[in-house]
């Protein structure tokens, strides 16, 4: 059986490489404490470049991270985008577990670096030094069927794992670290709030319904995920719904609609169905027209008339999305059949007023003939 080759790997390793950063980046040591350390290493090795950060002391985790993806040379190319702290952390750490499709081919020669490196895989020779492993050195061949195996220091201590291991080792340091940091938010969730945060919105006091919710979305986004929030109960899932339901309003009343809208739909996931999710797919529609989007509001508007929403509390907005789509015959059904419903003509006034006027003759000649029907009969 041939030995292995042996490949050194001084030349790759990459121990300090974000210390060494650091000492170029002036508000190094906010972003470490804002977004964290790790996390931050994480955004530098996916290439996620954060350009400006919104604190919000009150709930961490709904910090807004602006950032982009791309190398700093195309700024002017790169479409910027913004996160909650918390979905930030969860899509860098969705993009350092997903394995790569392919592997490069096994070197040749230990002095052609960048073989080993794409054959070790850059990610893993960046993350490796975060968690206290030090590379030494890269053993291919030996037999057919022999896998190829990784020597580290790991906190000084010499350790050889095949190379997969090594990898599946250095991506569970990953999740671990995540699920680290929601622990701890995940405890948060105290139920009996959600009866304080009714009050508060009655006295439509909004900043004091967030101060109470706001940590909620993404502990409940995660927990959903789990063994154990598949198996809530109902009645915790219906309490949840109706606390992300007060929470998602209080932002829509503060002007975070893009967070409201976040906070809904994580709440239609706990409501499920009936009642619970009807209000809560009304709430989200009225969220998007707030938010100019009357295409996306239908759905959700429909959706809750399905569930059993009240017609006379949701046609009235989706006669609204419809006007404002230009589907003035779709918006007229709607606000006739509000009307029928128990609405108040007085408040549909506008819309009316704005469908009768699109219509125009048609809807006049449509309304005679039906009144000369009804004479007939």
């Amino acid at each position: 059986m041939a030995a292995k080759k042996q490949f050194p790997l001084d030349a790759l390793r990459t121990d300090g490489w974000f210390e060494r950063i650091g000492e170029g980046i002036g508000s190094f040591q906010a972003l470490c404490e804002i977004v964290g350390e790790r996390f931050f290493a994480f955004s530098i090795i996916v290439g996620a470049r954060i350009t400006a950060l919104t604190i919000d002391r009150r709930s961490p985790d709904q910090t807004l991270v602006d950032f982009v993806v791309g190398s700093a040379e195309a700024d002017g190319d790169l479409e910027p985008q913004r996160l909650t702290l918390a979905d930030f952390r969860r899509r860098l750490v969705g993009a350092l577990l997903v394995e790569e499709e392919k592997h490069a081919p096994a070197p040749e020669r230990d002095t052609d670096i960048e073989a080993i490196q794409l054959y070790i895989g850059v990610r893993y020779l960046l993350l490796a030094p975060l968690y206290g492993y030090s590379l030494v050195t890269l053993a291919l061949g030996g037999s057919k069927d022999s896998e190829p195996e990784i020597t580290v220091l790991h906190d000084g201590v010499e350790e050889k794992h095949e190379l997969d291991a090594f990898r599946l080792r250095v991506r569970a340091h990953v999740r671990e670290e995540l699920d680290r940091v929601t622990t701890g938010a995940r405890s948060a969730i105290d139920l009996s709030k959600v009866a304080e945060a009714e009050g508060c919105a009655l006295r439509k006091e909004w900043p004091k319904v967030i101060a109470l919710l706001g940590t909620w979305p993404a502990p409940l986004a995660i927990f959903l995920r789990t063994p154990e929030g598949q198996m809530l109960a109902p009645e915790a899932r219906a309490l949840i719904a109706k606390g992300l339901g007060l929470l998602g309003s209080a932002c829509v009343h503060v002007g975070e609609i893009e967070q409201a809208e976040e906070v809904f739909r994580i709440g239609i996931q706990y409501a499920q169905e009936g009642m619970a999710a009807a209000e809560l797919f009304r709430r989200l529609g009225e969220a998007l027209l707030l938010n100019d989007r009357p295409g996306e509001a239908i759905g959700p508007l429909r959706r809750s008339l399905a569930f059993g929403g009240l017609p006379q509390e949701v046609l009235p907005p989706l006669a609204r999305a419809f006007i404002q789509r230009g589907r003035y015959v779709a918006a007229f059904a709607c606000l006739k059949d509000a009307l029928a419903a128990g609405a108040v003509e007085k408040e549909l006034a506008d819309d009316i007023r704005e469908v009768e006027t699109r219509l125009g003759p048609a809807l006049t000649a449509w309304k005679a003939k039906l009144l000369t029907v009804d004479k007939a009969s």
